[in-house]
C-alpha cells in the first residue's frame, strides 16, 4: 500500500504508459501522482500536444494527480530532469514510492548502477574517458563499466534504465524518503516502431508529423486518443518548433557570439560553433547538423537551442520548488490536494494565486509564463496563441 509517484512526459500517453500504471495499481499502490513536463521537453523539443491535455490523458487513463515540472528541469538534463522530478514528489508529502519504467525490471541493479556513478572513481574515470571526444553517454558507460564490470553498462545502454539510475542519484542526493520500485518495460523501444501492441511515443508523434493522425489514435489508449482528436480539431496538437522557425531563427540571429556562452554547459567552445551555424544557415535543422560532431549530441544541441530562443539562462536549480501547479486530478487526486494544503504544501490551482506564495513563485510563473506565449506560437492554428495562456489554465478535474 502506498503512493507512487511517476515522472514523466506523456508526449503522448499511449498504452505502454497506461500498461505501467495498471501494474502499479496490481501491486496494491492507493493512487498514483505524476510529476510531467509542461510545455517542453528532455530532448530540448517543444510538447505535441500542450499540457493541460497531456495531465488529462493521463487522468482519464490511470493517474490520480498531475503536476507540473516546470520547463527548467523538464527541459533540462537527465540528470536535472530527474532532480526536479524527485524533488517535486517529495515535496507533496503524500508521495510514498518512486515508481518508473526499465528494461531491465529490477531495481536492486539499477541502484547499484546509481552508487557507482557516485564515487570518486568514477568522477575520475569519466573526465579521462571525455578527453577522447566520445559522447558523454558512451564515456559513461566505458567509465562504469571500467570500474564495475560489464553488467552495470549494460544497464546504461538502455535509455529507461538510464533515467532510474538518475531518478536514484537523485534520491541520495536529496535524502528523499521515496521508496524506489520499478516495472519491467513492455513493448517498442524508446525511439522505436510498434512491438506487443504497443507503440513508443516517438513513433505516435511522427505519424502525426506525416499526418497519419488516424494510424496514431489507432495506438493509444481510446480516453487519451479522444482528447487528442479535441487537440487536432481545435488546431491545438501536432506541435513542432519548426511551425515557427522563422520566429526561432530570427531571435537567434540577434544574439552576439558573447550571448551564447552562457549556454554552453561544457565550456568547450560549443557556443562558436552554435552562433557561426546560425549565421550560415537558414533552418533549424540545419543549424543542429552543422554544429553535430560525434560528442555532442542531437538533443544536447536541441537543448542549448531551445535554452536560447526561451532566454532560460542557466541557474543553480533549487531542490525545493517555489510552488506545485496542479494540471490534472481525480476525486482521488482532489483528496491528496487537501492532504497536501493541510501539510503546507504550496499548491498552485490558479494562476493568479501565485502572488500569496512569494516573489520567487511569482518570478518562476511569469517566466513559464513567457515560455507558454511562445510555445502557442507553434500551434496549427494561430488563432489559438493569443497571449496569455498560462493566466487562463484551469486544472482539469475528471
Amino acid at each position: 500500500m502506498g503512493v507512487a509517484g511517476v515522472i514523466c512526459e506523456y508526449n503522448p500517453f499511449h498504452r505502454g504508459h497506461e500498461w505501467m500504471l495498471q501494474q502499479l495499481r496490481e501491486q496494491e499502490m492507493d493512487a498514483i501522482v505524476c510529476a510531467m513536463s509542461g510545455n517542453f521537453v528532455q530532448r530540448g523539443e517543444f510538447a505535441m500536444i500542450n499540457k493541460e491535455s497531456r495531465a488529462e490523458m493521463a487522468v482519464r487513463c490511470g493517474a490520480d494527480l498531475v503536476l507540473e515540472l516546470p520547463t527548467p528541469y523538464a527541459a533540462a538534463t537527465a540528470e536535472a530532469f530527474a532532480l526536479g522530478g524527485v524533488a517535486l514528489l517529495s515535496q507533496t508529502g503524500v508521495v510514498t514510492h518512486l515508481a518508473f519504467g526499465s528494461e531491465c525490471g529490477d531495481v536492486g541493479a539499477v541502484q547499484r548502477a546509481a552508487q557507482v556513478l557516485d564515487t570518486p572513481e568514477y568522477a575520475a574515470a569519466l573526465r579521462a574517458r571525455l578527453s577522447q571526444g566520445d559522447t558523454f553517454a558512451v564515456c559513461r558507460a566505458r567509465a562504469a563499466a571500467q570500474l564495475a564490470g560489464e553488467e552495470v553498462a549494460q544497464i546504461l545502454n538502455g535509455a529507461n534504465n538510464n533515467l532510474g539510475v538518475e531518478y536514484c542519484r537523485a534520491l541520495q542526493k536529496l535524502q528523499s524518503p521515496l521508496q524506489p520500485c520499478t516495472v519491467h518495460r513492455r513493448g517498442a523501444e524508446h525511439d522505436g516502431g510498434v512491438a506487443d501492441g504497443i507503440a513508443s511515443a516517438s513513433h505516435i508523434r511522427a505519424l502525426l508529423l506525416q499526418s497519419k493522425e488516424e494510424e496514431a489514435l489507432s495506438l493509444m489508449p481510446d480516453a487519451a486518443a479522444e482528447v487528442l482528436r479535441r487537440e487536432l480539431a481545435e488546431g491545438r496538437a501536432s506541435v513542432d518548433m519548426h511551425r515557427c522557425e522563422r520566429a526561432v531563427l530570427s531571435h537567434l540571429r540577434r544574439m552576439d557570439e558573447a550571448d551564447w556562452q552562457m549556454y554552453d554547459g561544457g565550456g568547450e567552445g560549443l557556443y562558436h560553433r552554435m552562433y557561426r551555424a546560425v549565421r550560415q544557415e537558414n533552418s533549424i535543422d540545419a543549424v543542429l547538423d552543422t554544429v553535430k560532431t560525434k560528442r555532442y549530441t542531437h538533443a544536447r544541441l536541441r537543448r542549448m537551442l531551445l535554452s536560447a530562443y526561451l532566454e532560460m539562462q542557466p541557474q543553480p536549480l533549487p531542490d525545493k520548488l517555489p510552488y506545485l501547479r496542479v494540471l490534472a486530478a481525480n476525486e482521488t487526486g482532489r483528496a491528496l490536494l487537501r492532504q497536501m494544503r493541510e501539510q503546507g504544501v504550496p499548491v498552485l490551482t490558479k494562476a493568479a494565486d501565485v502572488t500569496a506564495l512569494g516573489n520567487e513563485a511569482q518570478a518562476w510563473l511569469d517566466a513559464e509564463a513567457r515560455r507558454t506565449d511562445l510555445y502557442t506560437l507553434a500551434y496549427p492554428d494561430l488563432r489559438q496563441s493569443s497571449c496569455g495562456a498560462e493566466w487562463r489554465i484551469t486544472p482539469k478535474m475528471v
